[in-house]
């Protein structure tokens, strides 16, 4: 936009063009009449690159928003906040290795389009019990723009498709591996473990690290242990120091049953009291500083002990949404089919048949006998909570919508079969995490990436 002070351009310029150390952006093109009055002013900083990722750069207006959210968000959270200059050197690391992703995801042509967005969106309202537009407004008095948000979940949703991708659909458990598993004591126990809530902070070391290298970031995790020690919040450490995904929710790894989590975490907890800090671990992907959170006992404890598991005979009617059926009209078509059955104006099944998006459909919606864990788990909390014969209200789901009844349940020994897809399922689940944080790893030494300001090289 021409103006009388000049024309303003922030430009992406490929690595090997930034020769500056702190490049200015400025284009002028004054008007004839302001060619005097502008070759007697300085130069105005629009913006500086704090890093380069590959070919691209990272602003420092980037990291300022990125700042500002990441406050919000640990205020709200009541997670205590790590110094300013600490905050920022961890987040500009995450939009580093974020960058690198997005980079990789572009190259294979992984893309999310605005009708998926707009979906994912109005869910995240839903979910809030907001209407769209409430929510915006809200996002707007947080001070959150409403596009900035938009594309931060676009993000989101683009970096757990390339995990599938890379990670989640190439991770194989091999048969021998299975029976390896069930032949140990984990094995033979995994559906009575009891489970754990653990937090860590990961500082990772980078593949093919020197000796210095490594030493230096044992040097940081003790660094982090020792203030640990002396009374510092966990979650504000884990803040500052973990370089794992999880650092900006205080290190969490949420409940996992403990046949589901590393074994070697498994064992340096073992013998921890609830709050307390295990000693430094070290792993392929680098230092671990563990803190059990909590333990409780798994719901199938007693019939794990005489290999029995409860199962539920189930139907459902499932409204998808789509680009037509969006997840307000998803949800009151299912009032309504709810309805006609608390009045007793059809079957169940007639219903299904007549509305279900689902493949069941033609079974009346009939899904069998449901073992735990066979359904996403918003499906499975609302049909453990209902009593045979109870129609649940509409429950979302990645799927759309559905309607849930249980039929009738029944407690019964797991056949051979079904324990060794358990036990795959087990082992996939251990080695997922592991198998993502090394990928990162790998995926953020192989970019090239140049710090701009010397505050912001990592130590």
């Amino acid at each position: 936009m021409k103006t009388d002070t000049g024309l303003l351009c922030l430009t992406l310029l490929r690595s090997k063009l930034l020769a500056s150390f702190a490049t200015v952006f400025l284009c002028t093109a004054p008007s004839l009449a302001a060619d005097k009055a502008a070759a007697s002013r300085q130069p105005v900083l629009v913006d500086v690159i704090v890093a380069v990722v590959n070919n691209e750069v990272i602003t420092q207006k980037e990291l300022n928003d990125r700042v500002q959210l990441i406050e919000r968000r640990l205020k709200a959270q009541n997670v205590a906040m790590p110094a300013p200059e600490v905050l920022r050197k961890q987040l500009l690391e995450r939009l580093i290795v974020n960058r690198a992703q997005m980079q990789l995801a572009k190259e294979n042509g992984i893309r999310i389009d605005d009708v998926l967005l707009d979906r994912a969106v109005a869910r995240i309202a839903e979910q809030n019990n907001m209407s769209l537009q409430a929510f915006r407004d809200q996002l707007e008095r947080d001070g959150v723009a409403f596009t900035r948000f938009r594309e931060e979940i676009r993000e989101e949703i683009t970096l757990q498709r390339l995990r599938e991708r890379e990670v989640d659909n190439k991770l194989q458990i091999s048969d021998a591996e299975v029976d390896s598993f069930m032949a140990s004591a984990a094995g033979k126990a995994q559906v009575a473990d009891p489970e754990i809530n653990i937090a860590q902070i990961l500082v990772r070391i980078p593949e093919n690290a020197s000796a210095q290298q490594i030493a230096d970031r044992r040097k940081r995790a003790e660094t982090a242990l020792a203030q640990l020690k002396s009374g510092a919040d966990f979650a504000k450490v884990a803040a500052s120091f973990s370089d794992g995904t999880d650092a900006m929710v205080g290190g969490e790894l949420g409940w996992r049953s403990a046949s589901r989590l590393p074994q070697l975490f498994v064992d340096a907890i073992e013998n921890l009291k609830q709050g307390e800090v295990a000693p430094i671990l070290r792993s392929a992907n680098g230092f671990h500083i563990l803190k059990l959170v909590g333990k409780r006992t798994a719901s199938l404890v007693k019939a794990a002990q005489t290999n029995m598991v409860q199962q539920t005979h189930a139907r459902h009617i499932l409204i998808k949404v789509n680009q037509i059926v969006s997840a307000t009209d998803a949800r009151r078509k299912l009032l309504e089919v709810k309805a006609r059955l608390d009045n007793k104006a059809a079957k169940f099944e007639e219903l299904a048949q007549l509305y279900s998006n689902d493949l069941s459909a033609s079974k009346g919606g009939d899904l069998g006998w449901v073992y735990p864990g066979d359904t996403v788990p918003e499906f499975e909390r609302a049909m453990n909570a209902l009593k045979p014969g109870e129609v649940s209200e509409p429950v979302e789901s990645p799927f759309g919508y559905h309607l849930i009844q249980v039929i009738e349940r029944k407690t019964e020994a797991v056949s051979a079969e079904r324990q060794r897809l358990i036990a795959r399922q087990t082992l996939r689940e251990r080695k997922l995490e592991d198998a993502y944080e090394d990928w990162l790893r790998q995926l953020r030494d192989r970019a090239y990436v140049e710090y701009r300001l010397e505050e912001a090289i990592p130590r």
